[in-house]
């Protein structure tokens, strides 16, 4: 399609590190410019050591709109908002951050993005045993709404085990599912999910023994690649699966969304 581009632009930046694996500067540009929206998506290579400084200096841009988070910025980048939805509060995380009557509002969609995806692909999860790699930003709004979507069981493996306890703690204070700690090993359970980095570079360890996958398991990933070596395994396996770009596409609607709320209204 024509990208219109011009000094009325509005922009949205996508901060990550790194960030050439980000689909969110074409897909996101096309879904403003399809909303007769002119606006583009940007895509901003920042190391962690200048996030707050780079927010810094977009806040003084009057052109700037709103940010895409992504890793590994999720989890760092909530604190400097002045607002958070309050499931960004409780995930402590963002992926998405809009100007609003000069204030920064935060919320994170990867959660309902992953549960819209698996669900869409076939997957059962009421009632259900999942299991998933990765607390971070992304993993944590996953286990969250897995929960909430009504799985019986989370395990959650996760190196940081600091990170991992607390949000097992929060998770069971929520009352709806058994959360507890789990390792490489996807045995017992019905969905198994990758919500880490492992897999955007080759040669990256798999997040789970695929050894043990079995047909009956449904397998997913966060990682924005049509097949990633964990997705072949598990595909090899014969797991019905969701891949990254699945994930994409919703966390791509629901983004959108919340940066044009205010401007439909």
């Amino acid at each position: 399609m024509d990208i219109r581009l011009d000094g009325s632009t509005r922009i949205y930046y996508v901060v990550g590190d790194p960030i050439a694996q980000a689909k969110s500067p074409t897909g996101v540009t096309e879904s403003f410019q399809n909303s007769g929206l002119n606006a583009v998506c940007i895509p901003a290579h920042v190391a962690p050591p200048q996030l707050a400084a780079f927010f810094e200096a977009v806040k003084s841009m009057q052109n700037v709109d709103g940010i895409l988070v992504t890793v590994p910025h999720k989890i760092a980048f909530a604190p400097l908002c002045d607002e958070l939805s309050e499931s960004a509060r409780f995930l402590n995380a963002v992926n998405t951050v809009r100007r609003e009557n000069g204030r920064w509002v935060g919320d994170m969609f990867d959660g309902q993005a992953q549960v819209e995806a698996l669900l869409r692909n076939g997957a059962v999860l009421e009632g259900k045993k999942a299991v998933l790699a990765g607390a971070g930003g992304a993993g944590t709004a996953i286990a969250y709404a897995l929960v909430n979507a009504g799985v019986s069981e989370l395990g959650i493996a996760e190196t940081d085990a600091a990170r991992r306890d607390s949000l097992i703690e929060r998770l069971n204070g929520l009352g709806k599912a058994r959360v507890y700690a789990a390792d490489s090993d996807p045995t017992g359970f019905d969905i198994v999910i990758n919500a880490t980095p492992m897999g955007m570079k080759d040669g990256d360890p798999l997040p789970f023994d695929a050894a043990k996958l079995t047909a009956a398991m449904f397998v997913g990933d966060v990682v924005t690649l049509p097949e990633t070596a964990w997705i072949k395994r598990a595909r090899d396996a014969g797991c019905r699966t969701s891949t990254g770009l699945d994930m994409f596409a919703s966390v791509r609607d629901l983004i959108v969304d919340f940066l044009l709320e205010n401007r439909r209204a």
